[in-house]
């Protein structure tokens, strides 16, 4: 079962991802536990129960991690009565972008993959935030580490999900001593399964040493993202955020900051960033589909800032929660209703 808390977004607030066997409702939803067994998901064609979604031990993504997956949000917005999936054909986008990087063919187009995502979370009536995760895996039953000349087949699950780090009090983070991997190594810009190996060793040293998160620098030394979200700095008003040149994710997420960055006429700078430069900053925080919009209040035993949430942070992460949730009309573009 999931640990949860409340969270300032209106959802629940996870320290771990939900076991197999039932996921709590978020505590301001009465909803009751949900069998993850029974929950439809959409598998090679076909919506299934979950317990009917089996793959091979010999499958070629499960030996070798040659996959690509998406990880989106669904928010609940309890006052309406409806479920928004937050920037779902960008994630789409990006996912077929990653099945070219893998040599996957027969991928389905952006308004059918699309089409199929929102069916499998409506088919499960949610009334609560989800995790939405659709992924193209190599299906080949096969021994041999190669990407040519092996099939795909297309997975969509959907399941309860909170908060995955704290949003509302700060997160202490440290510096890895894990580089990320360099794109003309494993792709950066791929979402790609096996990679996230490199971020399980980040994310594992960090919570075994006491932290929340890792920080993650490039092979040369420069600022990367967190082991699993992209980070933004606060320096005298400024923004930064490091370049995709530095090895990062493209992240959605990180897009959509952008925007909102340039919306409160917040100046920001895309660049390289020196890992000195975190102990300096007046603020920082994480962003992506796991972590959301999470403030940083330590790094490395050092205080980020006053040691609090700052201003900058506090306005990213308030206006983002309510744009999520469709109570932003100017950010109504980054939503896609489920229908009921």
């Amino acid at each position: 079962m999931l640990t949860q808390k409340s969270s300032p977004s209106g959802g629940a607030s996870a320290a771990t991802e939900p076991d197999t066997a039932a996921v709590a409702a978020p505590s301001s939803i009465a909803t009751a536990a949900r069998d993850l067994d029974s929950v439809i998901c959409y598998f090679e064609g076909e919506f299934v129960p979950m317990r009917a979604a089996k793959v091979s031990i010999m499958t070629h993504a499960f030996m070798y991690g040659t996959a690509t997956f998406e990880g989106i949000r669904g928010y609940w917005n309890a006052d309406v009565g409806t479920l928004y999936a937050l920037k779902l054909r960008e994630h789409v986008e990006r996912i077929r972008q990653s099945c070219r990087i893998l040599m996957m063919e027969n991928v389905p187009a952006v308004d059918e993959l699309t089409r199929l995502i929102v069916e499998t979370v409506a088919r499960n009536h949610f009334r609560e935030d989800v995790y939405i995760r659709p992924s193209f895996y190599k299906s080949t039953k096969a021994i041999g580490v190669r990407l040519h000349h092996l099939e795909n087949q297309l997975y969509i699950i959907a399941i309860p999900f909170g908060n995955y780090i704290d949003v509302d009090s700060g997160v202490r983070v440290m510096t890895s001593t894990w580089r990320r991997n360099v794109d003309d190594a494993l792709p950066a810009r791929g979402k790609i399964v096996g990679g996230y190996v490199n971020m399980a060793f980040q994310k594992s040293e960090a919570e075994l040493n006491g932290y929340d998160e890792a920080v993650v620098l490039t092979a040369d030394g420069h600022v990367n993202e967190a082991s699993a979200a992209n980070l933004f700095i606060v320096r005298d008003g400024v923004a930064l955020t490091p370049p995709v040149s530095d090895d990062i994710l493209e992240g959605v997420t990180r897009k959509a900051i952008l925007e909102l960055l340039a919306n409160e006429k917040v100046p920001v700078e895309i660049r390289s960033i020196d890992r000195s430069e975190l102990y300096i900053a007046d603020e920082m925080f994480l962003c992506g589909t796991g972590v959301q919009i999470s403030p940083v209040v330590e790094i490395d035993h050092r205080q980020i800032g006053s040691g609090g949430i700052g201003p900058i942070g506090k306005l990213v992460r308030d206006r983002y929660f309510d744009a999520v949730r469709g109570r932003l009309p100017e950010y109504r573009h980054w939503l896609t209703e489920i229908p009921a």
